[in-house]
């Protein structure tokens, strides 16, 4: 199973991700693990991206997309892939596929997790993170037993600039501006499978477990040429 996981920032792509993989046997592949990796490793692309990360602009497209086609040559790769924050434009859309196709493949399904604004807004701005060991918490969904304090280390929780609700409606914009335009892409392909992202981890990965099953009952790869 080739399969892409769009959607915008506090969706569940990661966590689900984390799941699938072990369902499909098949790894996720995050693009911006990738890079860190490549960095930390001090590998030849890994350099080369660094040089744009400490000017601090964007990897170009196409040295992520090496990464990821180097990525995606490891043999626990060979039955598949989950994709998880890629592509994110239209035009690493079309760099994907033109890969994908070079090596005689193509991707078999793209589900896209549907969230209303406001409750991404609520996830994320209600993120706190232990200023001592990094443990993360939530003020809705998973609170300290003791407000501002962590559990492990009785730290101070602190919200971390990008989850500040002002900062997470401009990554809203951006994600319209620049990803959703890719659900109409996929959809054209008819690859596009649309998941309702709200609800409990358990419900939401049984849907997006549905549909893979319903892509993988129909058998082969699903992309049109």
């Amino acid at each position: 199973m080739r399969l892409v996981l769009l959607g915008p920032p506090g969706a569940g792509k990661g966590t689900q991700a984390q799941r699938l993989q072990e369902e499909l046997k098949a790894p996720q592949i995050a693009s911006g693990d990738l890079l860190r990796a490549a960095v930390r490793n001090k590998t030849s692309l890994g350099l080369e991206a660094k040089r744009y990360m400490d000017q601090g602009t964007l990897v170009p497209d196409e040295l992520v997309l090496k990464l990821i086609e180097e990525r995606l040559r490891d043999p626990d790769a060979a039955r598949g892939f989950i994709l998880d924050g890629f592509p994110r434009t239209l035009a690493q859309a079309e760099a994907l596929h033109e890969m994908l196709e070079r090596n005689g493949q193509g991707l078999d399904l793209v589900v896209a997790l549907i969230v209303p604004e406001q409750e991404i807004i609520k996830r994320i701005s209600g993120r706190r993170t232990c200023k001592n060991c990094g443990a993360m918490y939530h003020t809705i969904f998973d609170p300290p037993r003791n407000v501002g304090l962590c559990n492990k280390c009785n730290g101070e929780l602190y919200q971390r600039d990008d989850d500040a609700e002002d900062t997470v409606k401009m990554r809203l914009e951006v994600y319209d501006t620049q990803t959703r335009p890719l659900l109409n892409y996929y959809q054209d392909r008819g690859l596009l499978k649309r998941i309702d992202g709200v609800g409990s981890l358990e419900d939401i990965y049984h849907r997006i477990k549905s549909a893979i099953e319903e892509v993988s009952t129909k058998g082969g790869c699903a992309q049109k040429p």
